[in-house]
């Protein structure tokens, strides 16, 4: 497996966006799921969204719901995370994996860690 690359961050003044993008090979018939992790200073990291590979339902964490969106388009290989209305508390490294599955009450990455994209709200 190799590690995916995020790109789009950058610095962005509160209630502002960014779009995150991943390039990842499509994938069809597996349980897993893609999704956002972010991990911001001094805290684990956390889960952000998911989209399943092969259908199902896409899942936020309480964090991003009604501000993010996690999309995929598969002719381009791509995993996209759009955050609107950005807050302070968004400023993290944001990073995405491919091997995503519900564990222990949260949804974990298993499959290889790339070197994420920097996020950091302004006020």
């Amino acid at each position: 497996q190799v590690p995916l690359v995020e790109s789009g961050g950058g610095l962005v003044q509160t209630g502002g966006s960014l779009r995150l993008s991943c390039q990842v090979p499509g994938r069809a018939d597996t349980a897993y799921a893609v999704g956002w992790f972010r991990q911001a200073p001094g805290k684990e990291r956390e889960f952000v969204a998911q989209i399943p590979w092969s259908g199902g339902a896409i899942m936020y964490a309480d964090s991003a719901k009604g501000r993010f969106t996690i999309s995929r388009d598969d002719a381009k290989n791509t995993v996209y995370l759009q955050m609107n209305s950005l807050k302070l508390d968004d400023t993290a490294v944001y990073y995405c994996n491919a091997d995503v599955l519900s564990y222990g009450g949260t949804w974990r990455g298993f499959g290889p860690w790339g070197q994420g994209t920097q996020v950091t709200v302004s006020s």
